[in-house]
């Protein structure tokens, strides 16, 4: 860490308690309902259901259907990721279901619900769309909120709900569109990778130090500018939860002969953009150019700069004072960060659009597989310890899903299509079976 960092760091950053960020999380809603709680009554005709099932089935159904896992605290018996909240303006009267950002940032690890670990699971388009019909709508949604089980459309949602706000975040008159694309194909990181970076989301392009770039999601209409000042304090709090996560350890045995030779293999070929681990490690935040990643532009792409520009005339990039720092404003960046690998068995699968199922055929491009699947339920029984990812089925084309439901086609990965394609990152072709199986091992240990 720099010495203008550091102290820009110390004067100007907001100091939260990861205590009370926790119990934000939990039981806090920051986020306006997106249905009423109708559409929850409702949701089991769309499961083909005549009558509401008990509590335990409803939250089985919940992580098959959608990839919503059970909250690991009191939720109404509801899964991690969404809750009952008052819409605003009703003094508490009117209830409805609210997102957290749990949604995409509760996973799983055999049948055990990890706060701050991306949802590789997560059929979020599903859910909207049978809480959407549930709740009476016809009208189909304004854009998809997910392309591919597994991965969201994150930046499609503020892209969206900014088009709603003036620069103080008051509401417009009417929606302007930034550069709106809901097809993006977002694997969410894992929470506790934050603690090293600088600069975060897939591009780099917004400071790691800022609470209100985190605060994008709670941008419902039926929020007014004063929601955001009220609770930026509390979102000081939850990013310090954030930054308290630890990556789960590897749960097999480890051959740690074989690991350290890894470690040497990693040093000299990996380290100079994903960093050094163990005692004193050391993470570069280095943001890899296009044509040299070579991986799935769209992402890139996708963010627009009209939306930079509006971010970085609004209140969100407007966060500091102080004699030597200034606003967090988005930049551009001419790549994709290259990550920290702490956990990275945990989560697969990789790149940023999650096109490549396992760190195998991460670091072996030839056999990245054309379309695949799993059972996202993330068993260990199902952990394929030697190319560390998810045990997967593939096929060579897309073509037995021709006539399948919509939501039995979301669970196949087709990465033929803009914005899944699996190629680049192919640092590990040049490796020899042997050296790959070395390095796959000393990543165990991280």
């Amino acid at each position: 860490m720099n010495l203008l960092f550091l102290i820009t760091t110390l004067l100007s950053s907001q100091q939260g308690d990861a205590f009370n960020g926790q119990a934000y999380l939990q039981s806090k809603d920051f986020a306006a309902p997106s249905f009423s709680l109708k559409a929850l009554n409702n949701l089991h005709k769309q499961w083909n259901l005549e009558s509401r099932p008990s509590p335990k089935i409803a939250l089985q159904i919940f992580e098959s259907r959608y990839g919503m896992h059970q909250a690991p605290y009191q939720n109404d018996d509801l899964p991690m990721g969404i809750k009952i909240a008052p819409f605003p303006l009703t003094f508490g009267t009117v209830k409805g279901i609210a997102l957290d950002c749990l949604i995409c940032h509760g996973g799983i690890l055999d049948g055990k619900p990890y706060p701050g670990l991306g949802n590789n699971s997560l059929d979020l388009q599903t859910f909207f769309e049978d809480m959407n019909k549930a709740d009476g709508n016809k009208k189909h949604l304004n854009f998809r909120f997910g392309n591919s089980r597994g991965t969201n459309e994150a930046g499609a949602v503020s892209v969206f709900l900014i088009g709603f706000r003036n620069p103080d975040l008051s509401l417009k008159t009417s929606w302007a569109n930034l550069g709106l694309n809901d097809e993006l194909h977002e694997d969410p990181p894992a929470w506790w990778l934050l603690k090293k970076k600088k600069s975060m989301y897939a591009t780099g392009g917004a400071d790691a130090r800022s609470v209100r770039s985190i605060m994008q999601f709670m941008m419902s209409p039926l929020h007014g500018p004063d929601h955001f000042n009220t609770n930026e304090k509390k979102f000081a709090d939850l990013q310090a939860f954030m930054l308290s996560i630890q990556p789960p350890a590897y749960p097999f045995a480890i051959d740690h002969s074989l690991a350290a030779q890894g470690k040497i293999l990693f040093e000299s070929n990996c380290s100079k953009c994903h960093g050094t681990y163990g005692d004193k490690p050391k993470y570069p935040n280095k943001i890899i150019p296009l044509k040299v990643i070579g991986t799935d532009t769209k992402r890139f792409f996708g963010i627009t700069k009209d939306f930079g520009r509006f971010y970085n005339s609004s209140w969100f990039s407007k966060e500091i004072e102080g004699w030597f720092s200034d606003d967090y404003k988005a930049r551009e960046t001419d790549g994709y960060q290259a990550p920290p690998l702490d956990g990275i068995w945990a989560t697969a699968p990789y790149l940023h659009n999650g096109s490549v199922p396992s760190v195998y055929t991460l670091l072996n491009s030839k056999t990245r597989p054309k379309v695949f699947t799993r059972d996202f339920e993330n068993k260990f029984a199902n952990y394929n310890k030697k190319e560390l990812g998810w045990n997967y089925e593939f096929k060579n084309n897309s073509d037995h899903l021709q006539g399948k439901e919509i939501t039995e086609q979301r669970k196949w990965y087709d990465t033929s299509t803009s914005g899944r394609l699996n190629i680049g990152h192919t640092f590990g072709d040049n490796l020899t079976e042997q050296e790959r199986s070395q390095v796959i091992e000393y990543l165990k240990t991280l």
